[in-house]
């Protein structure tokens, strides 16, 4: 049977999120027919799962200019540019208006399992790129499809796969026993199931990121009312003088008065900060809790609960037959990992980047949004959007356009990321995003002080 022409096949979006979504409306804007195959049961499903976190960024940076053009005929406004939406606000207040414009154009309940040529595994060059894709998926209800189309779009995020506790970057020994004691993700302690689970509780907090940032002032909110509440803040480094970002001096207020928020926890005797720790093994004392053991030996006393915040990863399983050009650190598109390499950029010194940059040695396979920066944690909506402008535009024959950068960052960037911040502190604070952090920081805790001297060199912010 022969395969219909290129042009009269969809492109497939993988994941009806910011990106995703973006990627639709682009195509549209070029007069290309986007399929979005979503596998939960409704839009932004991974954003609804953190819906109770302050985003960093400001409506402003969170909206899409294709997306808004589609949307506008609906009487869709934007709300209030200067404002910080939580996950919730973004998803009902911005993706769902979106996806209910896309209407039959984004299929839910379909899971992507394995994307390949039309007749051709990974091995086999013969006629390979005059051959349509195909996109195997199963539905819902358990039923398994193919779909052919001319260009995929891969904007499943990294949202399904996190990061382990195990320092190798595999899970520690017992840490898939302790499952029922461990989330990978900032718990909702406004939830009453959720808040008893940490209530009174001796609580692990790994990781150094704005997420972790997010669990140490949540759970030192939590020990004002609820005596007992303690956290033990694991760190696989040091503390330097910029464990807790600009403070202050961070053009993000937000994201600065997160850092401060983590580091009034220490301050405060809510939580003991533990460096160098490199978590080998996960044990359960008599009571069933956590015994935690670093690669060095060391012992911490038991945890009743752990709170694994160590980042994310690309799941690639899906795209074990296709032909990917990968960085062998990141994981990211080898033209780009240089260009958000974290040990050199922050997600404000990002070069916009397009199509170029996201080709991959098999034509017409793109991973773009979260997915696309692999295991650099430097992404922002600005630049997905950015990406899926140009990359569509390329699908429509528009290389001068695809190949023109058409975002522009503030001057010390935007950087995105997810929050827990007073806003009116937030509206007093001004300065650099990579400003230097002060000279000598004082952090007490309950048992011990530390002094935290300014690093040699920023590694951005």
């Amino acid at each position: 049977m022969t395969a219909p022409a290129a042009q009269d096949l969809p492109v497939v979006v993988i994941g009806a999120g910011p990106i995703g979504l973006a990627a639709a409306a682009h195509l549209l804007e070029r007069q290309l027919t986007p399929l979005v195959l979503e596998a939960g049961p409704v839009a932004a499903s991974a954003v609804r799962d953190w819906s109770h976190v302050r985003l960093f960024s400001t409506w402003s940076e969170l909206t899409d200019p294709a997306a808004e053009k589609l949307l506008a005929p609906t009487g869709w406004s934007r709300p209030d540019a200067t404002t910080y939406p939580t996950g919730g606000d973004w998803a009902e207040g911005y993706l769902q208006p979106l996806a209910d414009t896309l209407g039959d154009r984004i299929r839910y309940g379909a899971t992507v399992t394995g994307i390949s040529r039309a007749g051709r595994d990974r091995i086999v060059d013969a006629d390979r790129d005059s051959q349509p894709l195909v996109v195997h998926l199963t539905t819902a209800d358990g039923r398994e499809e193919r779909l052919l189309t001319r260009a995929i779009i891969d904007a499943s995020g990294t949202w399904t796969t996190p990061s382990p506790a195990g320092a190798s970057g595999l899970p520690a020994l017992g840490e898939n026993a302790a499952a029922d004691r461990i989330t990978y993700r900032v718990p909702d302690l406004n939830d009453p199931s959720v808040r008893s689970r940490y209530a009174g509780k001796r609580t692990a907090v790994i990781g150094s990121g704005a997420s972790a940032f997010t669990a140490l002032a949540t759970l030192a909110d939590l020990a004002q009312n609820e005596p007992g509440t303690h956290a033990v803040w694991i760190l696989r480094r040091g503390i330097s003088g910029s464990t807790f970002g600009g403070g202050e001096a961070d053009q993000l207020p937000a994201r600065g008065a997160l850092g401060l928020a983590a580091k009034a926890a220490v301050d405060n005797g809510h939580a003991d900060a533990v460096t160098g720790f490199r978590t080998e093994t996960i044990e359960r004392d008599e009571d069933g809790r956590l015994i935690l053991i670093a690669e060095d030996g060391r012992h911490l006393d038991a945890v009743d609960e752990a709170i694994v915040l160590t980042g994310f990863r690309p799941d690639l399983t899906f795209l074990s037959e296709i032909r990917l050009g990968l960085d062998e650190r990141l994981q990211a598109p080898t033209a780009l990992a240089p260009l958000i390499d974290p040990n050199v950029h922050s997600c404000g010194t990002v070069y916009p980047h397009g199509v170029n940059e996201l080709s991959h040695p098999e034509k017409d396979v793109y991973l773009v949004g979260m997915k696309s920066y692999g295991r650099a944690p430097t992404f922002l909506a600005m630049t997905g959007y950015e990406q899926v402008r140009s990359i569509t535009a390329s699908l429509a024959g528009d290389q001068e356009a695809a190949e023109r950068v058409e975002l522009t960052l503030p001057e010390t960037g935007v950087c995105g990321g997810a929050g827990l911040f007073d806003e009116a502190a937030a509206e007093e604070s001004s300065g650099g995003c990579c400003a230097p952090a002060p000279a000598l920081v004082q952090i007490g805790s309950a048992t011990s002080a530390l002094q935290i001297g300014r690093p040699e060199a920023s590694g951005g912010c």
